[in-house]
């Protein structure tokens, strides 16, 4: 990575740490039972084998970034479920969500990733203790998570909500991470010039703030522009940063370049 790159990406760790987003404080507990699930239930345990080979850090989509989206996705399933499911029931769709959020980025670096994802859960899937309406669950909540895509219609209420609360998490993404890590990673593997990253920001920021009106869930409505608002606050100053520091001496290089 360019010297320069990391020091704007120490930048932004610095800033992520100083938010305190509502989310995690208002469903802290059901951010540490997903959290603990995570790491403890033989299902994801060997989930995350399975899946680690499929997961492409260099396209900042990797296990870091399926971890959060798992665990997060997790505790949305608790919330959003606990006011119409039995206990038993809800802990189960909070399994699944995890699960989903393990697999969503399988087929990251191919086109229609979504949709070849879903058909790749299949398979990884097919000698797990789930039941058929699980797997096809799984499959719709993949093949659904794109933004800027139709929505697909769910075949009944559970799909629906493993889906949305798979849509959420993976969008919560696209507040601080975006700039903590995603961002630089897809620098680093396309090999972006410092002018090729400045000249794209500006397009990059407005792509961030449509995901604002895209969430789905309750909760992912009410708290996910949250995300995204300090993703915005992070991206325009280190853009503000990279101009300041750097365009000068671009257009310097440029003019002798040209002599």
């Amino acid at each position: 990575m360019l010297r320069e790159l990391q020091e704007i990406r120490e930048q932004a760790r610095i800033m992520a740490g100083k938010y305190d987003l509502r989310f995690y404080t208002r469903y802290s507990r059901e951010y540490d039972y997903s959290r603990e699930v995570f790491f403890s239930h033989p299902l994801i345990h060997r989930l995350r084998e399975d899946v680690v080979p499929f997961l492409n850090d260099e396209f900042g989509h990797g296990i870091e970034h399926c971890k959060k989206v798992s665990i997060d996705a997790g505790a949305l399933a608790l919330i959003e479920t606990r006011s119409w499911l039995d206990v038993k029931t809800s802990k189960r769709i909070t399994l699944l969500a995890q699960m989903a959020g393990l697999l969503h980025d399988i087929s990251r670096h191919e086109s229609d990733h979504a949709r070849k994802g879903a058909e790749f859960s299949r398979i990884i899937l097919q000698h797990y203790p789930l039941s058929p309406e699980e797997r096809d669950d799984l499959a719709f909540a993949v093949s659904n998570h794109e933004a800027f895509r139709e929505v697909l219609e769910p075949a009944h209420q559970k799909q629906e909500l493993l889906s949305d609360v798979l849509y959420d998490a993976d969008k919560f993404r696209w507040g601080p991470d975006n700039f903590v890590t995603t961002l630089w990673e897809i620098c680093s593997c396309e090999e972006w010039s410092l002018e090729d990253i400045i000249k794209r920001f500006p397009n990059g920021l407005l792509y961030i703030q449509e995901i604002q009106e895209t969430f789905r869930t309750p909760t992912g409505r009410l708290y996910g522009p949250e995300f995204i608002q300090c993703g915005l606050e992070m991206g325009k100053f280190l853009y503000r940063s990279l101009k300041e520091r750097y365009t000068e001496g671009l257009q310097q290089q440029t003019v002798t370049g040209s002599g």
